[in-house]
């Protein structure tokens, strides 16, 4: 056998070897990201949790959730329970708490556990039962009524930010669609993405973004990095309202793919309002995100 022909065979057997390998290594490869943790936004099963906190939990769980983000905490208790009492619950159950939303605490001033009032002890709640984000979820008509007003927000969001951070927590804001309106021709969003970046990152709703009329892909790169969290959520093709994952029109595998510029490291599925059982809804929404292989 000559030097050319030992090159050849050579040749021939990694080629050989890396097409009996490449099978399986797509598989694996599948595999890992089709493990990867699908997060539910809780308010989704409002209704369902009102009922029955822990059975609805057990069901979440069973459909293969791994991480959820919480909503309602007030005055220091989830969903009528103590941190010790909660954390206890989603332990068994396997479920992370990675994220919570919470209110501004601007026009409802006597409760208990939002941005303005007694926030603290919220931040060191979510802390005791293992949250890494605490989210400013919404801004009520009241507390939005003109530019000045977004501008305020400025201050207590990255004041907000600070105090999650001494506990090890990352502030953040969850948006609509709007602020995506003008107002005095200025953009809101853009005032509220122009805290610290340290302290406050922006948890992108993907629905309320295309029901805005932007493409967050561009909302990305112009704020790059600031979206380690993001709703995932659906548009129906008809009549624009909400749908479970992977049923509508809005196209995932687009967002998906720019995650690494958003900055993103969790996901929550979210179905604000369903018309079939919610429960059954988030179950057709995970089936779908698995088979997207994101």
């Amino acid at each position: 056998m000559n030097y050319n022909e030992k090159i050849s065979r050579k040749s021939f057997m990694k080629a050989s070897t890396f097409m009996l390998a490449a099978p399986m290594l797509s598989k694996l490869d599948f595999a890992a990201k089709a493990s990867s943790k699908i997060g539910l936004q809780l308010y989704t099963l409002r209704q369902d949790l009102s009922k029955d906190l822990e059975g609805t939990l057990k069901k979440v769980a069973a459909i293969g959730y791994k991480e959820v983000e919480l909503f309602g905490y007030n005055d220091g208790k989830f969903f009528g329970k103590s941190p010790k009492e909660f954390k206890a619950i989603l332990d068994g159950l396997g479920l992370d708490p990675v994220s919570g939303h919470y209110g501004a605490g601007v026009q409802m001033k006597d409760q208990k556990g939002t941005l303005s009032n007694d926030w603290q002890r919220a931040v060191d709640d979510a802390a005791s039962i293992g949250q890494k984000y605490v989210n400013c979820a919404y801004l009520t008509d009241g507390e939005r009524k003109s530019i000045e007003d977004y501008k305020k927000y400025v201050d207590l969001f990255n004041k907000s930010g600070e105090v999650a951070k001494k506990a090890g927590l990352q502030f953040g804001y969850h948006n609509h669609d709007f602020e995506f309106k003008k107002m005095d021709g200025q953009l809101p969003y853009d005032l509220i993405a122009s805290t610290d970046p340290d302290l406050v990152k922006l948890e992108l709703d993907l629905y309320w973004i295309v029901k805005a009329g932007l493409d967050p892909v561009d909302l990305f790169k112009k704020y790059p990095g600031r979206f380690p969290l993001w709703h995932v959520k659906d548009m129906d093709k008809g009549d624009q309202s909400f749908a479970e994952v992977g049923t509508g029109s809005i196209d995932f595998k687009k967002i998906f793919d720019a995650r690494k510029i958003a900055g993103m490291t969790h996901f929550f599925v979210e179905q604000d309002v369903a018309k079939r059982p919610a429960l059954e809804a988030i179950d057709i929404s995970f089936k779908n995100v698995t088979k997207m292989n994101v």
